[in-house]
């Protein structure tokens, strides 16, 4: 769902008639402070109106004067004046361009301050996401459209203007039923053409409006890159990435067949006029027109009228249509923002990435003293075992203590169900969780039962196809990126490190973090080893000639650093040995705060306050002890065969 003002709205799907009164004020002021430079570009320009009757009315008399008459000497001395005029014309060009500087440049060096300052404006208000990234397309793409698109229109206009001037006033003087038969067809083919004008416009308005969402989305891509191969979000960027491409394709197709209907008519008004003439001559020669100034007629409009006209209407098709547009855009009313509150992300999209290593506020509520082991806190059901009480509920939950609803849960799941697809078989179903604050919770399970999928549906990187995820009280899913961080932090398998210092790296969640609390967090994870070996804190770290292991003690102690008072660790310690490994996750559990592992040994399972037992058909929650005695699965895992044979429930 995007948020959107009227007046930015109307901008992606009206006809122009709206940009082009927001623009008239602005193109009004403009023109006015350039008065100078439109007259002396005015004056070029009379000189090719004379050029452009002297070539038609010189052929005209050339014929009718000279050759017909007997008179060559005539004749060629009216075709040297034609030819005169039209060498002129080169001077006239060069005069034009010259002054044409003049109105290009500065429109250009205005809007680049304008794209800056709309950039710049809420990038030092600090908001949230106040950096305009589509300013980049309008500082380079966008501007340098307005400009080429601006001197062609002006170029073009004020060609045909005084070219259509010259030619019109030369047919007159030949004879005026000249007029009575190229007018018509003329008007029709400039009618027709200017009927697909606003449909033009919509379509370029729309191609630029994909072509900045393209833009944007590689941006924040870019700027993500650390995020995407931390949480192997990546295919789920490309996938938008592609759609967003298709939508740019689908945008430019559009555009390109209303440039198909325009051609049409400028087929129309190039070829008509002059099928018309052709036509129209038995009537025109018994009006008294003569040879020559049939003659002269088609040198006005072949050489003259109809290349002008066709001109001008590429130009009002293409690049009027593009100015409008973009200068609507660049000028024209801010256009909204889209808010993440307000726009669920796509599961694994990018802004669920960014959440996950963006933490910049401290957390809202302290984190609950841990329960002793053993206690109750929580419940865990699937559908197999939908007689075993929900989260709330009245009843005992499993461990055989009441449910502790005097608080509120660091994290709860109500009948969670998830699958990758329509009719593909759920990965989590009709989950229901509790997990107190403070708790030690260790996930298990065989590999691919969907241990990883309840972790990144905790951290709201997933959205759960039915029920809800709620960490401390407030449900993930559709929630802002900086609101979730600030709840949670996920750090997976393969932990990332970045070029920078170690510093930069271990307060990367929590950037005002002191040199006391790295201290402690380094103490308790053991990283002393490394920081001596790299040379402090402040010595630069280089991710290639770490090693796996090494990298992960850095996420980490990371975490540790984090204000977040939920920790998910999805198998973030299988790099470590066990001592390392152990000395990590006591650290960890004892930072305040809840901790949920998924085990990579029996070691994490057995040091956990509660075990939480994934099996694809069932899900058994409870101390390792109940869980032994509940789970033929997590015997197996185990390795203990209690009594022999496995006990089947």
């Amino acid at each position: 769902m995007t948020c959107r003002a009227p007046s930015a709205d109307t901008r992606e799907t009206d006809d122009g008639s709206g940009a082009v009164r927001r623009l008239a004020p602005h193109a009004r002021r403009f023109l006015a402070r350039r008065s100078g430079v439109l007259v002396r570009l005015a004056l070029w320009s009379l000189a090719e109106t004379g050029q452009a009757f002297l070539v038609g009315h010189g052929v005209a008399r050339a014929v009718d004067q000279g050759f017909l008459a007997g008179d060559t000497r005539r004749g060629l001395l009216w075709l040297t004046v034609a030819l005169v005029a039209v060498l002129l014309g080169a001077p006239v060009i060069r005069g034009v361009f010259a002054e044409l500087a003049g109105l290009t440049e500065p429109l250009r060096d205005g809007l680049v301050r304008h794209a800056v300052d709309r950039s710049l404006g809420p990038a030092a208000a600090g908001g949230p996401g106040g950096t305009d990234r589509a300013a980049v397309s309008r500082l380079t793409n966008q501007v340098e459209i307005a400009r080429d698109s601006f001197a062609g229109l002006v170029l073009t206009l004020r060609s045909f203007v005084f070219t259509a001037a010259g030619a019109l006033l030369g047919l007159l003087s030949l004879h005026p039923s000249l007029l009575v038969v190229v007018l018509p067809p003329l008007s029709l083919g400039l009618g027709l053409f200017l009927v697909t004008l606003r449909p033009m416009a919509a379509a370029q308005r729309r191609a630029l409006a994909a072509d900045e969402a393209l833009g944007d989305h590689a941006a924040r891509s870019r700027a993500a890159l650390r995020d995407l191969t931390a949480c192997g979000t990546g295919p789920a960027v490309a996938r938008r990435g592609a759609q967003l491409i298709e939508d740019a394709a689908a945008a430019a197709r559009v555009l390109a067949g209303w440039a198909a209907v325009r051609t049409a008519a400028l087929g129309v008004a190039g070829h008509l006029p002059v099928l018309a003439l052709l036509l129209a001559v038995p009537w025109l020669r018994g009006r008294g027109v003569t040879a020559g100034a049939l003659l002269g007629a088609f040198t006005y409009l072949v050489q003259s009228l109809l290349p002008a006209l066709h001109t001008l209407m590429t130009a009002l098709g293409a690049a009027g249509s593009r100015l409008l547009v973009v200068l609507d855009r660049i000028i024209g009313p801010e256009r909204p923002e889209r808010t993440r509150a307000a726009e669920p992300e796509r599961a694994g999209g990018l802004g669920s990435v960014r959440a996950l290593a963006a933490t910049r506020t401290e957390p809202a509520l302290a984190a609950a003293p841990r329960p002793a082991p053993g206690a109750g806190g929580g419940a865990v059901t699937a559908r197999a075992t939908a007689a075993i009480p929900r989260p709330g509920d009245d009843a005992p939950h499993l461990g055989g203590r009441p449910a502790d609803r005097a608080r509120t849960a660091a994290v709860e799941l109500r009948s969670v169900t998830l699958s990758y697809g329509v009719r593909a078989e759920p990965v989590l179903d009709s989950l229901d969780l509790c997990v107190a604050p403070g708790e030690h919770l260790a996930v298990v399970g065989p590999s691919g039962i969907g241990k990883s999928t309840l972790t990144r549906l905790v951290a709201g990187t997933l959205v759960p196809s039915g029920g809800e995820v709620r960490v401390d009280g407030r449900e993930v899913t559709g929630r802002p990126p900086a609101e979730l961080s600030a709840l949670r932090v996920l750090v997976p398998q393969e932990a990332y490190v970045f070029s920078g210092t170690l510093s930069d790296n271990l307060t990367y969640l929590r950037p005002g973090a002191s040199r006391a609390d790295l201290d402690a967090a380094v103490d308790a994870l053991g990283l002393w080893p490394l920081v001596e070996r790299l040379g402090g804190l402040d010595a630069p770290v280089r991710p290639a000639e770490l090693s796996h292991g090494e990298r992960q003690l850095v996420a980490l102690t990371r975490a540790w650093v984090s204000p977040a008072p939920l920790l998910l660790l999805d198998e973030a310690t299988c790099h470590l040995d066990p001592a390392a490994e152990a000395r990590a996750e006591e650290a960890l559990a004892r930072r305040p705060g809840t901790l949920l592992v998924v085990a990579h040994r029996l070691s994490s399972a057995v040091r956990a306050d509660r075990v939480l037992v994934l099996d694809g058909t069932d899900a058994v929650c409870g101390t390792h002890d109940e869980v032994l005695d509940r789970s033929p699965l997590y015997r197996d895992l185990t390795g203990h065969w209690q009594g022999g044979p496995a006990r089947r429930r």
